[in-house]
Protein backbone atom coordinates (compact mmCIF):
# COMPACT_ATOMS: atom_id res chain seq x y z
CA UNK A 1 0.00 0.00 0.00
CA UNK A 2 2.93 2.37 0.64
CA UNK A 3 4.03 2.04 -2.96
CA UNK A 4 0.51 2.76 -4.16
CA UNK A 5 0.38 5.86 -1.96
CA UNK A 6 3.62 7.17 -3.48
CA UNK A 7 2.26 6.61 -6.99
CA UNK A 8 -0.93 8.42 -6.07
CA UNK A 9 1.00 11.41 -4.79
CA UNK A 10 2.85 11.55 -8.08
CA UNK A 11 -0.07 11.16 -10.47
CA UNK A 12 -3.18 12.38 -8.67
CA UNK A 13 -4.52 15.89 -9.32
CA UNK A 14 -3.02 18.49 -7.00
CA UNK A 15 -6.42 19.25 -5.50
CA UNK A 16 -7.12 15.63 -4.57
CA UNK A 17 -6.65 14.51 -1.00
CA UNK A 18 -4.76 11.25 -0.59
CA UNK A 19 -7.12 9.74 2.05
CA UNK A 20 -10.12 10.42 -0.17
CA UNK A 21 -8.47 8.75 -3.16
CA UNK A 22 -7.45 5.72 -1.13
CA UNK A 23 -10.99 5.38 0.22
CA UNK A 24 -12.40 5.56 -3.32
CA UNK A 25 -10.02 2.94 -4.69
CA UNK A 26 -9.85 0.66 -1.67
CA UNK A 27 -12.80 0.83 0.77
CA UNK A 28 -12.65 -0.65 4.25
CA UNK A 29 -10.72 -3.90 4.06
CA UNK A 30 -12.06 -7.24 5.27
CA UNK A 31 -8.89 -9.28 4.76
CA UNK A 32 -10.48 -11.12 1.84
CA UNK A 33 -8.45 -12.56 -1.03
CA UNK A 34 -9.87 -9.93 -3.41
CA UNK A 35 -9.60 -6.90 -1.13
CA UNK A 36 -6.85 -5.55 -3.38
CA UNK A 37 -9.06 -5.40 -6.46
CA UNK A 38 -9.28 -1.79 -7.62
CA UNK A 39 -12.58 0.08 -7.38
CA UNK A 40 -12.47 2.79 -10.03
CA UNK A 41 -15.04 5.64 -9.84
CA UNK A 42 -17.16 5.77 -12.99
CA UNK A 43 -16.70 9.50 -13.65
CA UNK A 44 -12.92 9.31 -13.18
CA UNK A 45 -12.81 6.45 -15.68
CA UNK A 46 -15.00 8.22 -18.25
CA UNK A 47 -13.25 11.56 -17.83
CA UNK A 48 -9.88 9.93 -18.57
CA UNK A 49 -8.36 10.95 -15.23
CA UNK A 50 -4.94 9.38 -15.66
CA UNK A 51 -4.36 8.83 -11.93
CA UNK A 52 -6.56 5.71 -12.19
CA UNK A 53 -4.44 4.05 -14.88
CA UNK A 54 -1.74 2.39 -12.73
CA UNK A 55 -4.32 1.08 -10.26
CA UNK A 56 -6.56 -0.32 -12.96
CA UNK A 57 -3.61 -1.96 -14.71
CA UNK A 58 -2.18 -3.39 -11.50
CA UNK A 59 -5.56 -4.87 -10.56
CA UNK A 60 -5.98 -6.42 -13.98
CA UNK A 61 -2.50 -7.92 -13.94
CA UNK A 62 -2.83 -9.38 -10.44
CA UNK A 63 -6.48 -10.42 -10.29
CA UNK A 64 -7.76 -10.29 -13.87
CA UNK A 65 -10.55 -7.82 -13.13
CA UNK A 66 -11.56 -4.59 -11.38
CA UNK A 67 -14.74 -2.83 -10.25
CA UNK A 68 -16.29 0.34 -11.63
CA UNK A 69 -18.16 2.07 -8.81
CA UNK A 70 -20.22 5.17 -8.03
CA UNK A 71 -22.22 5.21 -11.28
CA UNK A 72 -24.50 8.28 -11.35
CA UNK A 73 -28.20 7.80 -12.09
CA UNK A 74 -27.83 4.02 -12.20
CA UNK A 75 -29.86 1.57 -10.13
CA UNK A 76 -28.94 -2.10 -10.19
CA UNK A 77 -32.03 -2.95 -8.13
CA UNK A 78 -34.26 -1.34 -10.76
CA UNK A 79 -32.63 -3.40 -13.52
CA UNK A 80 -32.90 -6.54 -11.42
CA UNK A 81 -36.57 -5.97 -10.63
CA UNK A 82 -37.48 -5.26 -14.26
CA UNK A 83 -35.59 -8.36 -15.41
CA UNK A 84 -37.57 -10.49 -12.97
CA UNK A 85 -40.82 -8.98 -14.21
CA UNK A 86 -39.84 -9.73 -17.80
CA UNK A 87 -38.98 -13.34 -17.10
CA UNK A 88 -42.22 -13.75 -15.15
CA UNK A 89 -44.22 -12.88 -18.27
CA UNK A 90 -46.18 -15.66 -19.96
CA UNK A 91 -44.10 -17.63 -22.45
CA UNK A 92 -46.39 -16.72 -25.32
CA UNK A 93 -45.70 -13.03 -24.67
CA UNK A 94 -41.93 -13.56 -24.63
CA UNK A 95 -42.16 -15.80 -27.68
CA UNK A 96 -43.31 -12.82 -29.73
CA UNK A 97 -39.76 -11.44 -29.52
CA UNK A 98 -37.92 -14.78 -29.55
CA UNK A 99 -35.05 -15.24 -32.01
CA UNK A 100 -35.85 -17.06 -35.22
CA UNK A 101 -34.55 -20.44 -34.08
CA UNK A 102 -37.38 -20.47 -31.55
CA UNK A 103 -39.86 -18.37 -33.51
CA UNK A 104 -39.42 -18.66 -37.30
CA UNK A 105 -41.71 -15.66 -37.80
CA UNK A 106 -38.94 -13.39 -36.50
CA UNK A 107 -35.95 -12.34 -38.62
CA UNK A 108 -33.35 -11.83 -35.90
CA UNK A 109 -30.85 -14.58 -35.22
CA UNK A 110 -29.31 -12.98 -32.10
CA UNK A 111 -31.16 -9.91 -30.85
CA UNK A 112 -34.19 -10.87 -28.80
CA UNK A 113 -35.35 -13.55 -26.40
CA UNK A 114 -33.77 -17.00 -26.25
CA UNK A 115 -35.47 -19.46 -23.90
CA UNK A 116 -33.26 -21.96 -22.11
CA UNK A 117 -33.64 -25.67 -22.70
CA UNK A 118 -33.99 -27.66 -19.49
CA UNK A 119 -32.66 -30.80 -21.13
CA UNK A 120 -30.38 -32.49 -18.63
CA UNK A 121 -29.23 -35.22 -20.97
CA UNK A 122 -28.29 -33.04 -23.94
CA UNK A 123 -27.34 -29.60 -22.58
CA UNK A 124 -24.68 -28.52 -20.10
CA UNK A 125 -26.09 -25.10 -19.26
CA UNK A 126 -29.62 -23.95 -18.56
CA UNK A 127 -30.18 -20.22 -18.91
CA UNK A 128 -32.65 -17.84 -20.48
CA UNK A 129 -31.22 -14.91 -22.39
CA UNK A 130 -32.53 -11.62 -23.75
CA UNK A 131 -29.99 -10.05 -26.09
CA UNK A 132 -29.75 -6.30 -26.75
CA UNK A 133 -27.43 -4.62 -29.26
CA UNK A 134 -26.47 -1.09 -30.38
CA UNK A 135 -28.91 -0.83 -33.29
CA UNK A 136 -32.57 0.18 -33.26
CA UNK A 137 -33.08 0.24 -37.04
CA UNK A 138 -31.39 -0.93 -40.23
CA UNK A 139 -32.10 -1.04 -43.96
CA UNK A 140 -35.00 -3.31 -44.86
CA UNK A 141 -32.92 -5.60 -47.07
CA UNK A 142 -29.42 -6.07 -48.42
CA UNK A 143 -28.28 -7.88 -51.56
CA UNK A 144 -24.64 -8.84 -52.03
CA UNK A 145 -22.54 -11.81 -53.07
CA UNK A 146 -19.82 -10.71 -50.66
CA UNK A 147 -20.04 -12.90 -47.56
CA UNK A 148 -18.44 -10.32 -45.27
CA UNK A 149 -20.65 -7.50 -46.50
CA UNK A 150 -23.67 -9.69 -45.90
CA UNK A 151 -22.38 -10.43 -42.41
CA UNK A 152 -21.81 -6.73 -41.75
CA UNK A 153 -25.49 -6.21 -42.51
CA UNK A 154 -26.53 -9.18 -40.36
CA UNK A 155 -24.51 -7.82 -37.43
CA UNK A 156 -26.72 -4.74 -37.41
CA UNK A 157 -29.86 -6.56 -36.29
CA UNK A 158 -32.30 -4.06 -34.76
CA UNK A 159 -33.37 -4.56 -31.19
CA UNK A 160 -36.80 -5.99 -30.45
CA UNK A 161 -38.64 -4.86 -27.33
CA UNK A 162 -41.51 -6.39 -25.36
CA UNK A 163 -45.04 -5.37 -26.24
CA UNK A 164 -47.01 -6.71 -23.32
CA UNK A 165 -50.08 -4.50 -23.46
CA UNK A 166 -48.81 -2.74 -20.33
CA UNK A 167 -47.50 0.51 -21.79
CA UNK A 168 -45.87 1.61 -18.56
CA UNK A 169 -43.87 -1.61 -18.20
CA UNK A 170 -42.88 -1.63 -21.87
CA UNK A 171 -41.65 1.97 -21.67
CA UNK A 172 -39.70 1.47 -18.44
CA UNK A 173 -38.14 -1.77 -19.70
CA UNK A 174 -36.94 -0.22 -22.95
CA UNK A 175 -35.67 3.02 -21.43
CA UNK A 176 -33.93 1.28 -18.52
CA UNK A 177 -31.98 -1.15 -20.66
CA UNK A 178 -31.20 1.35 -23.41
CA UNK A 179 -29.63 3.50 -20.70
CA UNK A 180 -27.92 0.47 -19.15
CA UNK A 181 -26.44 -0.44 -22.53
CA UNK A 182 -24.98 3.06 -22.95
CA UNK A 183 -23.49 3.07 -19.45
CA UNK A 184 -21.77 -0.24 -20.03
CA UNK A 185 -20.54 0.77 -23.49
CA UNK A 186 -19.06 3.90 -21.92
CA UNK A 187 -17.29 1.74 -19.33
CA UNK A 188 -15.89 -0.63 -21.95
CA UNK A 189 -14.54 2.13 -24.18
CA UNK A 190 -13.10 4.13 -21.26
CA UNK A 191 -11.37 0.97 -20.02
CA UNK A 192 -9.72 0.53 -23.43
CA UNK A 193 -8.50 4.14 -23.30
CA UNK A 194 -7.10 3.65 -19.79
CA UNK A 195 -5.26 0.46 -20.73
CA UNK A 196 -3.91 2.17 -23.84
CA UNK A 197 -2.50 5.02 -21.75
CA UNK A 198 -1.08 2.74 -19.06
CA UNK A 199 0.61 0.42 -21.57
CA UNK A 200 1.55 3.15 -24.05
CA UNK A 201 -0.51 1.65 -26.87
CA UNK A 202 -1.99 4.81 -28.43
CA UNK A 203 -3.41 2.94 -31.43
CA UNK A 204 -5.50 0.52 -29.36
CA UNK A 205 -8.67 2.67 -28.99
CA UNK A 206 -8.97 3.02 -32.78
CA UNK A 207 -9.71 -0.72 -32.98
CA UNK A 208 -12.84 -0.11 -30.87
CA UNK A 209 -14.12 3.11 -32.45
CA UNK A 210 -17.23 1.25 -33.67
CA UNK A 211 -19.02 -1.63 -31.99
CA UNK A 212 -21.26 -3.25 -34.58
CA UNK A 213 -21.65 -6.42 -32.57
CA UNK A 214 -21.45 -5.32 -28.97
CA UNK A 215 -24.08 -7.15 -26.96
CA UNK A 216 -25.82 -6.95 -23.60
CA UNK A 217 -27.44 -10.11 -22.30
CA UNK A 218 -30.09 -10.23 -19.58
CA UNK A 219 -29.57 -13.69 -18.12
CA UNK A 220 -31.73 -15.83 -15.90
CA UNK A 221 -30.37 -19.13 -14.64
CA UNK A 222 -33.40 -21.09 -13.39
CA UNK A 223 -32.95 -23.74 -10.75
CA UNK A 224 -32.23 -27.11 -12.35
CA UNK A 225 -34.13 -29.92 -10.72
CA UNK A 226 -31.89 -32.63 -12.16
CA UNK A 227 -28.18 -32.92 -12.82
CA UNK A 228 -25.80 -35.18 -14.68
CA UNK A 229 -22.09 -35.85 -14.54
CA UNK A 230 -21.32 -33.28 -17.27
CA UNK A 231 -22.38 -30.46 -14.95
CA UNK A 232 -19.46 -31.04 -12.56
CA UNK A 233 -16.14 -29.22 -12.95
CA UNK A 234 -13.29 -31.18 -14.49
CA UNK A 235 -10.97 -28.94 -12.48
CA UNK A 236 -12.16 -29.63 -8.93
CA UNK A 237 -15.48 -31.49 -9.10
CA UNK A 238 -17.66 -28.50 -8.14
CA UNK A 239 -21.26 -28.57 -9.38
CA UNK A 240 -21.63 -25.67 -11.83
CA UNK A 241 -24.36 -23.41 -13.11
CA UNK A 242 -22.11 -21.84 -15.81
CA UNK A 243 -19.18 -23.79 -17.24
CA UNK A 244 -15.57 -22.74 -16.73
CA UNK A 245 -14.47 -20.49 -19.57
CA UNK A 246 -12.47 -17.48 -20.73
CA UNK A 247 -14.26 -14.61 -22.48
CA UNK A 248 -13.24 -13.26 -25.87
CA UNK A 249 -13.63 -9.48 -25.76
CA UNK A 250 -14.15 -6.80 -23.06
CA UNK A 251 -16.74 -7.84 -20.46
CA UNK A 252 -18.75 -5.54 -18.19
CA UNK A 253 -20.68 -7.66 -15.70
CA UNK A 254 -23.48 -7.11 -13.19
CA UNK A 255 -24.04 -9.89 -10.65
CA UNK A 256 -26.34 -7.74 -8.48
CA UNK A 257 -26.47 -9.47 -5.08
CA UNK A 258 -26.35 -12.95 -6.56
CA UNK A 259 -23.46 -15.10 -5.40
CA UNK A 260 -21.94 -17.87 -7.47
CA UNK A 261 -19.30 -16.18 -9.66
CA UNK A 262 -15.82 -17.61 -9.12
CA UNK A 263 -12.49 -16.80 -10.79
CA UNK A 264 -9.34 -18.88 -11.00
CA UNK A 265 -6.74 -17.21 -8.81
CA UNK A 266 -3.45 -18.87 -7.88
CA UNK A 267 -4.71 -22.20 -9.21
CA UNK A 268 -7.84 -22.15 -7.08
CA UNK A 269 -11.37 -21.00 -7.86
CA UNK A 270 -12.45 -18.33 -5.41
CA UNK A 271 -15.75 -16.52 -4.87
CA UNK A 272 -15.91 -13.00 -6.32
CA UNK A 273 -17.71 -10.32 -4.26
CA UNK A 274 -21.01 -9.31 -5.87
CA UNK A 275 -21.42 -6.03 -7.73
CA UNK A 276 -24.31 -4.96 -5.51
CA UNK A 277 -26.31 -1.79 -6.11
CA UNK A 278 -23.91 0.51 -7.94
CA UNK A 279 -20.92 -1.18 -9.52
CA UNK A 280 -19.72 -3.38 -12.38
CA UNK A 281 -16.99 -5.98 -12.81
CA UNK A 282 -14.70 -5.52 -15.83
CA UNK A 283 -12.43 -8.18 -17.34
CA UNK A 284 -11.04 -9.05 -20.75
CA UNK A 285 -11.08 -12.13 -22.95
CA UNK A 286 -8.57 -14.01 -25.08
CA UNK A 287 -8.95 -11.92 -28.23
CA UNK A 288 -8.28 -8.62 -26.46
CA UNK A 289 -5.52 -10.22 -24.37
CA UNK A 290 -3.70 -11.16 -27.58
CA UNK A 291 -4.11 -7.65 -29.01
CA UNK A 292 -2.24 -6.20 -26.01
CA UNK A 293 0.58 -8.76 -26.18
CA UNK A 294 -0.80 -10.95 -23.37
CA UNK A 295 0.36 -8.45 -20.77
CA UNK A 296 -2.98 -8.64 -18.91
CA UNK A 297 -4.58 -12.02 -18.20
CA UNK A 298 -7.93 -13.12 -19.57
CA UNK A 299 -9.22 -14.59 -16.33
CA UNK A 300 -10.86 -18.01 -16.29
CA UNK A 301 -14.18 -17.99 -14.44
CA UNK A 302 -17.37 -19.94 -13.79
CA UNK A 303 -20.63 -19.87 -11.85
CA UNK A 304 -21.05 -22.43 -9.09
CA UNK A 305 -24.45 -24.02 -8.49
CA UNK A 306 -26.78 -22.00 -6.25
CA UNK A 307 -30.17 -22.87 -4.82
CA UNK A 308 -32.11 -19.93 -6.32
CA UNK A 309 -32.97 -18.40 -9.69
CA UNK A 310 -29.89 -16.37 -10.53
CA UNK A 311 -29.94 -13.15 -12.58
CA UNK A 312 -27.01 -11.31 -14.14
CA UNK A 313 -26.26 -8.93 -17.01
CA UNK A 314 -23.25 -9.31 -19.28
CA UNK A 315 -22.08 -6.69 -21.77
CA UNK A 316 -19.43 -7.53 -24.36
CA UNK A 317 -17.48 -4.90 -26.29
CA UNK A 318 -15.56 -6.19 -29.28
CA UNK A 319 -13.39 -4.47 -31.88
CA UNK A 320 -15.01 -2.82 -34.87
CA UNK A 321 -15.88 -5.01 -37.85
CA UNK A 322 -12.85 -3.98 -39.94
CA UNK A 323 -10.34 -3.98 -37.07
CA UNK A 324 -7.13 -5.86 -37.87
CA UNK A 325 -6.89 -8.61 -35.24
CA UNK A 326 -4.16 -10.57 -36.99
CA UNK A 327 -1.41 -8.77 -35.08
CA UNK A 328 -1.10 -7.22 -31.67
CA UNK A 329 -0.63 -3.49 -31.28
CA UNK A 330 3.13 -4.13 -31.19
CA UNK A 331 3.02 -6.15 -34.42
CA UNK A 332 3.15 -9.72 -33.09
CA UNK A 333 1.06 -12.41 -34.79
CA UNK A 334 -1.98 -13.24 -32.65
CA UNK A 335 -3.61 -16.64 -32.28
CA UNK A 336 -6.60 -15.32 -34.22
CA UNK A 337 -4.20 -14.02 -36.89
CA UNK A 338 -3.26 -17.54 -37.88
CA UNK A 339 -6.69 -17.80 -39.53
CA UNK A 340 -8.27 -14.33 -39.66
CA UNK A 341 -7.30 -10.80 -40.63
CA UNK A 342 -10.23 -8.66 -39.48
CA UNK A 343 -12.67 -9.00 -36.62
CA UNK A 344 -15.56 -9.51 -39.05
CA UNK A 345 -13.98 -12.76 -40.27
CA UNK A 346 -13.49 -13.94 -36.71
CA UNK A 347 -17.02 -13.05 -35.60
CA UNK A 348 -18.48 -15.04 -38.50
CA UNK A 349 -17.13 -18.31 -37.12
CA UNK A 350 -17.62 -17.29 -33.49
CA UNK A 351 -21.30 -16.48 -33.95
CA UNK A 352 -21.85 -19.77 -35.73
CA UNK A 353 -20.45 -21.62 -32.72
CA UNK A 354 -22.42 -19.50 -30.27
CA UNK A 355 -25.67 -20.03 -32.18
CA UNK A 356 -25.10 -23.77 -32.20
CA UNK A 357 -24.16 -23.95 -28.51
CA UNK A 358 -26.45 -21.43 -26.83
CA UNK A 359 -29.35 -20.82 -29.16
Amino acid sequence: MKLFAVVLLLVAPATALLPDLLEKLWPEQNEGVFDGVARIPYLDLLNDNSYIDPFLLQSMKKYGYFYVVDVPEYSASLEHDIMKQFYDLDEDVKDEIAIRRHNPANKNAYRGYCPGLDDVENTLQYKNLYNIGPHETRAASFESDDILEKLRYDCQEPNVWPETGNCTFDKVFKETFQAGFEIRRNVGRAFIRSIARAMEYPNLPALFSEDEFSAMGLRKYPIRRKINSNMYSDFDGTLLRELEHIDSTVTVLSTFNNAGLEVLYKNQYRAVPVTGENSFIVNIGKLVDDLIDNKVPSVRHRVAEVDFDRYSITYFLGPQFDADISRSVSGKLTDAGQKYTIFGEWIKDYLGAIELFYY
